[in-house]
């Protein structure tokens, strides 16, 4: 059946073919049962009367939990940390509009909102906000679909925003498809060119801007990008706002459709290449929300790592990345599924926990719920996980959560590669094309277990190397939690 496009849907949502509807919810990868063992899905109830589409979190000092809505609400929660939630919710402003960013600092909200940034204060005391200071409106609004995802404030204070396309393929007013820096004063800096459909926008693990960026003309699948100052994310369709500022440079060569993205980087130096690959259903379909565990181990074996939701899929992904010759890339590893809508926003508490929570505004999602709040608790079992893939300049590093059977995991055929990559073109998505099949030549266990070295022929620059490590055992003999992990292998580390 020949998959419709509604014109329109957010966050790079593709129509779902009557096939995909008939799908079971909240099974996916499979592993529902077994993930519960080790992360416990907690719901936050959330009063009948009340229509709660969470679209930002913010942790407050008083340890209350602040949730921006995409109907446009501030509300202040307690007790959504509490072993078992019941909390109470508190409105502290309203009549505000899609709130997809939120901080608190120097006593006041930062909020993105569709039409600008804006710093909401409480002057009287009296726990609703009062006063409501516009820092930037510079970027354009004439649709629903025009997104604007805000970060937290980076190391200097700036508020970093994304900014949706007119209708999901269009710049039809000012900056759309733009990612724009506001100052604390209110200043505002373009930084790059080339967004689609964002739908999460934050620091990595090691506190380089991203943001998440959804299936669509000129992207091939979701991924992470990097957001590189004066570059080019990808979707050439907002190029015509480069006359209203010099600050990124010249305008960049247009791309060739039905390319690759490695071969157009080389036309293009400007354009940025995918950092973290999410293929396409296996690994979310609208990928959103995400965070960093900062948490000193209390969520468990992965501090210092990415966790990210999905709209359509209702699921929760696991992503590293590192530098190798100037160039951002990594892997993405699933986590946990299941859970009760569309995801859009997520966030530890001091507790260590993941609060979760979104809606489905209407449009199909594999979980069951119109909107929800969920916490994801650790049981304090540690799951027998990859931990993390880094590339070596003749394969890869593997590291795992427990000890390997170092029997097993000596094996060179205990590890199945593949790699492709997608076509780079103005069509929706992509295949997955140009597969190859690596061979590993040789596995060099540690003598802990938790690492594994692999000698690989067959790597592949600019493809997506996919690893299934279903044979693999534990020392004390479990399998994988998963078994799946994809890297995006856009740089070979050089020879040390």
């Amino acid at each position: 059946m020949m998959r419709s496009m509604i014109g329109g849907l957010a966050l790079g949502l593709l129509a779902l073919s009557s096939s995909a509807l008939a799908q079971p919810l909240g099974e996916y990868w499979g592993t529902a049962e077994r993930e519960d063992r080790y992360y416990k899905i907690v719901d936050l109830p959330i009063p009948d009367e009340l229509a709660l589409e969470a679209g930002s979190f913010e942790v407050l000092p008083d340890d209350r939990l602040a949730i921006g809505t995409r109907r446009g609400d501030i509300f202040l929660v307690d007790g959504a940390f509490d072993e078992y939630p019941v909390p109470t919710f508190h409105r502290f402003a309203s009549g505000l509009d899609e709130l997809l960013g939120l901080s608190y600092r120097d006593g006041a909200f930062w909020v993105c909102q569709q039409t600008e940034v804006t710093r909401i204060r409480d002057l009287d005391g009296d726990g609703r906000a009062d006063d409501f200071e516009t820092l930037s409106d510079v970027w354009g609004f004439s649709h629903y679909h025009e997104f604007a995802f805000g970060s937290k404030p980076d190391a200097e204070g700036n508020i970093w925003v994304a900014l949706c396309l007119s209708e999901s393929y269009r710049s039809k007013v000012p900056y759309r498809g733009w990612c724009l820096k506001v100052t604390p004063d209110g200043r505002t800096l373009p930084v790059c060119s080339g967004i689609r459909s964002p739908c999460g926008i934050g620091p990595n693990e090691h506190g380089v801007m991203f943001y998440a960026e959804s299936q669509g003309p000129w992207n091939g699948s979701c991924s992470l990008k990097v957001l590189e100052q004066g570059g080019f994310m990808g979707h050439p369709v907002s190029f015509n706002w480069y006359d209203l500022t010099d600050a990124l440079g010249p305008r960049p060569t247009e791309p060739e459709s039905g390319s690759r993205l490695l071969i157009e980087s080389q036309r293009v130096p400007q354009l940025v290449p995918y950092a973290v690959v999410f293929p396409y259903i296996r690994m979310g379909r609208s990928i959103s929300g995400f965070t960093v565990d900062r948490t000193g181990g209390k969520f468990g074996p992965f501090e210092d790592q990415i966790f990210i939701g999905d709209f359509s899929l209702s699921v929760v992904m696991r992503a590293t990345t590192e530098q190798v010759n100037g160039v951002w890339q990594g892997a993405c590893y699933p986590f946990r599924e299941g859970l009760a809508t569309g995801l859009l926003a997520c966030e530890f508490t001091p507790q260590g926990d993941l609060i979760l929570g979104g809606t489905n505004r209407g449009w199909p999602v594999r979980g069951p719920l119109p909107y929800a709040l969920q916490r994801l608790d650790w049981t304090g079992l540690t799951p027998f996980e990859i931990k993390r893939i880094t590339a070596a300049p003749d394969g890869f590093d593997v590291e795992f959560t427990l000890p390997v059977d170092p029997v097993i995991a000596a094996r060179n055929d205990t590890y199945r590669l593949g790699t492709f990559t997608h076509i780079y073109q103005q069509g929706y998505g992509s295949p997955e094309v140009d597969q190859t099949t690596p061979r590993v030549t040789r596995a060099d266990v540690s003598a802990d277990g938790l690492r594994v070295h692999l000698t690989v022929d067959g790597l592949v620059q600019g493809h997506v190397h996919e690893f299934d490590l279903g044979p693999l055992k534990s020392a004390e003999g479990e399998s994988l939690l998963h078994i799946h992990a994809y890297y995006t292998l856009n740089e070979i580390p050089r020879e040390p």
